[in-house]
């Protein structure tokens, strides 16, 4: 049974993506805060739970990863979960490369080194860049966002040495429950729901058992490796996308979300509300991945009726 760890295990890749696989019969250790609280959670023969922390000294940390096959860092604070101030900009950088560093520092620090490492990074590497297509080879954006992915991508590409590195550039994950669709729908459920700015931004999007299917999918086939966008190839716009959602959910979409009001209500995290990637799956789908979920009305129809 191969030993896959998690850092970030319970979180909402995270959890699902435990339980997948150890549902495929994947031996599972997530590393996470409050390891006692996420066993009681989240339950299954082959997943365990340890007691975690990016602070962690590295030489601690490698007796977990010791003789994993693979290595996956979900951790990170939530992008779009406080407003972007010089404190949290400082901490969703930090959360990130520091967690990195640590883990890749740990992974060669083992005897019987993990074969894959794969990190989560994000499509906002690309910056703003209008109605380009943007594939994984694609030049980066100089935005604060982009920085941070491109820091995080460095990070892990020092596990190049020895082990298969991906780095998975995620769009907005839906989820039923939790996640980024759930923050957006909440306007629309009293009625006040709209497209941001002048909606012409495209917005990525990957519904939730995608996700979690490309992670298993990467640490399953080996001509993966580098950089893979992971978003549907149905890329739309905002304006079409928030008109689907008021029609999924029965309510009107009639007006735009200003500038100005998103700008006070989230700092600068607008700016990735405002603009957006039309980011291609090409790669992805060339390696083999095939979608459960490709085009955005079903993808809306199983999560929100």
């Amino acid at each position: 049974m191969k030993k896959i760890v998690i850092a970030g295990a319970s979180g909402l890749i995270g959890s699902k993506l435990s339980l997948l696989l150890a549902k495929s019969g994947y031996k599972v250790l997530g590393l996470v805060r409050g390891a006692a609280k996420i066993s009681q959670k989240i339950k299954h023969d082959n997943i365990e739970f340890k007691e975690w922390s990016s602070e962690n000294e590295p030489k601690l940390v490698a007796q977990y990863l010791e003789g994993a096959h693979a290595v996956i860092n979900l951790a990170g604070s939530s992008v779009g979960g406080k407003r972007w101030n010089k404190e949290v900009k400082e901490e969703l950088y930090n959360s990130r490369i520091h967690s990195t560093r640590q883990l890749v520092t740990a992974s060669d620090l083992c005897n019987e080194k993990p074969e894959v490492y794969i990190s989560a990074s994000g499509v906002g590497i690309y910056g703003y860049r209008g109605d380009e297509v943007l594939n994984e080879d694609s030049s980066k954006g100089n935005d604060f966002l982009a920085k941070l992915c491109i820091d995080w991508e460095l990070e892990a590409h020092k596990a190049d040495k020895f082990a298969r590195v991906v780095c998975i550039r995620t769009a907005v994950v839906f989820d039923k429950h939790a996640g980024g669709l759930q923050e957006i729908i909440k306007p629309f459920k009293f009625f006040v729901g709209g497209w941001f700015g002048d909606g012409r931004q495209w917005f990525p999007w990957i519904h939730i058992d995608d996700i979690i299917n490309i992670y298993k999918f990467c640490i399953e086939n080996e001509k993966v490796v580098g950089a893979l966008n992971a978003s549907a190839p149905d890329v739309v716009r905002n304006k079409e996308f928030s008109k689907e959602v008021a029609a999924a959910l029965h309510r009107p979409c009639l007006f735009p979300v200003p500038g100005f009001a998103l700008r006070l209500a989230v700092g600068e995290f607008a700016d990735t509300l405002l603009n957006g990637q039309r980011t291609s799956s090409e790669k992805l789908q060339t390696l083999g991945y095939g979608f459960k979920y490709p085009e955005l009305k079903p993808a809306l129809s199983n999560l929100l009726q």
